[in-house]
Formats: structure tokens, C-alpha cells, sequence
């Protein structure tokens, strides 16, 4: 007995000791965006200096008007844009993998995206409103109405008899075929200026951020969010395989088509505001998992913070590399996912999905 008592005891302090160590990461997280954000809004035609910067964010009658107008009007929308949707775009990635069981699982690769690359295209070069009466908002509301169709579709085929997860990712890969197809179709007719807008959209770009567009954004992420906190030990179940989660009592296809519906708004609504943005889904997830294991109360908000960070960091960049000038976050995103997507599908076939 006396035993069994000591083991109890080490076991629950290593589990103290486990949690300390995962709440410490995500705080440290944490103060890395908000580092990150500084940076971002510091940065810019007219540089601040760090501390000014953080003064006129957290002290802001402290600061002159022409700077509070810089940070808070033009700056910081546009770094809080980076901020929400990198956490969007992470969190449904993460989420994406979790029910899929597929590590390159996400609203890039699975057509969503280019679903609504295509639905901008429709507005830009054909002037095809899919709301009617919408004209000042065409292209968002045509981008979030072909992303919400294609992740329909996909949600919609999931529930068909005998469909498996690797169906779905594969009907995925085919309707970015698909839709890149089309998009190229679109621009091959489109006239000089039509076709520097869509390549400036399929690009991604946060230049046209406003304090609107972060609201909508961080309010589905808000919506969101909680909705999958309720369901944190099902999706950690169902990570040890389904037949396990549905022993534990798990609805596996019901919660399957519950998060399928929720990542499909996560991922519509912020690429409909800034374009396509490649691999934050997949490189977000990846290091949130690598930092703080599978369990969905760890793991949830470190893929938040993770996409978050790692968007506002491409924001830097792009303003950072080229002096003067902001390059498309989507072309910098592309530079640093592709190779770790590469050896994700290296590492993960040598050893077996």
C-alpha cells in the first residue's frame, strides 16, 4: 500500500510538473506575440523606436497625434489582421489534422483557399457579384461564398456511406487542381488591370486591413474558439484512432462533421479579407504539437498562438526585407512552408502515416 501511495505521489507531481511546463511555454508564447506585434507596428515608412511604440500602444494619451494616428489607424489594424487570421488559419489547420488524422491536412490543401482565390477572380475580372446588391464588398463576400461552397462539398462527401479520411484529402488535392485550374481560365481572359489585381490578391496581402474587417475576424475566432475547448478530450481521443474514441464513448462522426462546419468558417472568413496565405495551417499545428504534445487543452491555444506569431513574424518581414516597400505576406509564408512541408512528407514517409 505504502507503495502504491509513493507512485501515486510521483506520478501526480510529475503531472504538476508537466502542466507548469506547458502553462509556462504558452506564456512565454504569449510575450513572443506581443514582442512580435511591437515590432510590427515599429516598423513601417516612418520607424518608431520600440519603447515609443509601446508607449503610444499601452499609454496612448503619453504619446503626439501624428503618432497616434500612425499606430493606431493605419499600423495596428493591419498587425492585428496578421494576428487574428494566423490564429484562424492555424487553428483550423490544427483542427483539420486532428479529425482527419492527416499531418498536411489544411484549408490550403484541402481547396479552400483556392476556392476563394477563385471567387475574388469572378468579381475582379467578370464583375460576377454572388451577393447581389453587395457591390462595394464583391470580392471578400464572392471569396467567403466559393470557400464556404468548396468546404460544404467537402463536409457534405464526408457523410456519404463508405468515404474514409483519406478520401477526403484527396478530393481536396483535387479541387485545388481544380480551382487553380479555373482561376488560370479567368485570367487568361482578363484585361491588363484585371489581371494585376487577382495577382495581387492570390498573393495575400494585409495592406487593406481595417478595424472592421479584424472585428468580424476575431469575432468568429471568438465563436469559435470555445466550441472546440468544449470538445478538447473528444479531439484528444479521437488522436489515438477511431475505434479507441468511439470505445471511450466518442461520437467520432458526429464531432467529425461538427468541426469540419467550424473550420470551414474559420478558414472562408480570413482569407476572403486577405488573400490566399499558404502553410499557416500546417506549420502552425506542427510546432504547436511539437511544443506542447496532443492534448487539446495545451494544444489548442499554442496553434492559436503559433499561427498568430508566426503570421505577425511574416509581417516584419515583409517590411523588414525590402526597405520602403511591403511585400505579399502570401509570397514569404510560401518561402518558409514549402520546406517544411517538404521534409514533413520526408519524415512522415519514412515512417508511415
Amino acid at each position: 500500500m505504502a507503495t502504491l501511495t509513493t507512485d501515486f505521489g510521483q506520478q501526480a507531481r510529475g503531472y504538476r510538473s508537466l502542466v507548469a511546463r506547458r502553462l509556462a511555454t504558452l506564456a512565454g508564447l504569449a510575450g513572443l506575440l506581443v514582442l512580435s506585434v511591437a515590432l510590427d507596428v515599429s516598423l513601417g515608412p516612418a520607424r518608431y523606436g520600440l519603447g515609443d511604440v509601446l508607449r503610444t500602444l499601452f499609454l496612448p494619451g503619453a504619446a503626439d497625434l501624428q503618432m497616434r494616428v500612425v499606430v493606431w489607424d493605419i499600423r495596428m489594424p493591419m498587425a492585428m489582421m496578421a494576428v487574428t487570421v494566423g490564429a484562424s488559419l492555424s487553428l483550423a489547420g490544427a483542427q483539420m489534422q486532428t479529425i482527419l488524422a492527416n499531418p498536411l491536412a489544411s484549408p490550403f490543401t484541402l481547396g479552400i483557399s483556392a476556392a476563394a482565390s477563385f471567387g475574388a477572380a469572378l468579381a475582379m475580372v467578370l464583375g460576377v457579384a454572388l451577393f447581389p446588391g453587395a457591390i462595394g464588398f464583391m470580392v471578400p463576400l464572392n471569396a467567403f461564398a466559393m470557400a464556404m461552397a468548396a468546404a460544404l462539398l467537402i463536409f457534405g462527401l464526408s457523410t456519404m456511406r463508405g468515404v474514409t479520411v483519406e478520401t477526403i484529402v484527396l478530393l481536396g488535392i483535387a479541387l485545388v487542381f481544380t480551382f487553380n485550374a479555373a482561376l488560370a481560365l479567368l485570367q487568361y481572359f482578363a484585361t491588363e488591370q484585371a489581371l494585376s489585381a487577382v495577382v495581387f490578391w492570390t498573393m495575400g496581402s494585409l495592406t487593406k486591413a481595417t478595424w472592421g474587417k479584424v472585428a468580424i475576424t476575431a469575432a468568429i475566432l471568438a465563436i469559435c474558439t470555445p466550441l472546440f475547448a468544449r470538445r478538447a478530450w473528444a479531439l484528444t481521443a479521437i488522436r489515438l484512432g477511431e475505434t479507441r474514441a468511439a470505445a471511450m464513448g466518442v461520437p467520432v462522426r458526429r464531432l467529425r462533421l461538427e468541426a469540419l462546419l467550424l473550420v470551414s468558417l474559420l478558414a472562408a472568413v480570413p482569407v476572403s479579407f486577405v488573400g490566399t496565405i499558404g502553410f499557416i495551417g500546417i506549420v502552425g499545428p506542427h510546432l504547436a504539437r511539437l511544443l506542447l504534445g496532443e492534448d487539446q487543452r495545451f494544444f489548442l491555444p499554442g496553434a492559436l498562438l503559433t499561427g498568430a506569431i508566426i503570421l505577425s513574424a511574416t509581417s516584419v518581414l515583409s517590411k523588414a526585407l525590402l526597405p520602403g516597400a511591403v511585400l505579399p505576406i502570401g509570397i514569404i509564408t510560401a518561402l518558409v512552408g514549402v520546406p517544411f512541408f517538404a521534409a514533413l512528407i520526408l519524415t512522415k514517409g519514412r515512417r508511415g502515416w
